[in-house]
């Protein structure tokens, strides 16, 4: 089995049981479980096959990541209440595994079909994090990698080094992969944040004055 196969296969596992997990904080029975954690997994690849021309029901001939999905969100749902919060713990290092190793995986794809250098940046960044935004929308909250956390920006640097050629041996891609794990971990523990500008506090303050005309 290559290495990245490995990778990827702990990134659907840990992709899943994170949809899973979301979905049982929303009170979703086991069948919104399974189809949440689904979803979670595979979401950002299917979306970027669609954009990049890879036909769709590629989906189906992985198999064995399919199973290790479900598998992984089984073991969510069963899991002891007192054990989640250990695995919460753990989460964010499988969740940036996962997130390096899909997003070189997509951009591998893209590059592999010649497209431009802003197809490989969109393929890695979908394939990377569109499961969470689709996982976010369907449970009814707002994507959290478009809000609160540096997430997207490791998959648009992955993409841009791989589609700009800088790493593109095994070695090259697996020091990327670990650069890109180590960059993640890095804002999960400092809790670093893009720059936002937000109008919440200017349309308040524009509603108090169109109040207090009336």
């Amino acid at each position: 089995m290559h290495l990245f196969d490995i990778f990827s296969i702990i990134g659907t596992a840990a992709f899943a049981m994170s949809g899973a997990f979301v979905a049982m904080e929303e009170d979703y029975d086991i069948l919104g479980v399974l189809v949440l954690g689904l979803v979670t997994a595979f979401g950002g690849g299917v979306i970027r096959n669609v954009l990049i021309g890879v036909p769709v029901t590629t989906l189906w001939s992985q198999g064995e990541l399919i199973l290790w999905a479900v598998l992984s969100i089984l073991a969510a749902f069963l899991l002891p209440i007192k054990w989640i919060p250990h695995w919460k713990k753990t989460e964010a290092l499988f969740d940036a595994i996962g997130l390096s190793a899909f997003a070189i995986q997509g951009a591998l794809y893209a590059t592999n079909m010649n497209h431009p250098l802003i197809a490989v940046v969109v393929a890695a960044v979908l394939t990377g994090i569109g499961g969470s935004m689709i996982r976010d929308c369907l449970a009814g909250r707002k994507p959290l990698v478009l809000r609160d956390e540096i997430y997207a920006v490791w998959a648009m640097i992955g993409g841009l080094s791989v589609g700009l050629g800088i790493f593109s041996n095994t070695v090259g891609l697996l020091f990327l992969f670990v650069l890109i794990v180590f960059a993640r971990m890095l804002s999960v523990h400092f809790k670093w944040k893009l720059p936002r500008r937000s109008l919440k506090s200017a349309n308040k303050n524009v509603n108090s004055e169109h109040s207090s005309l009336l």
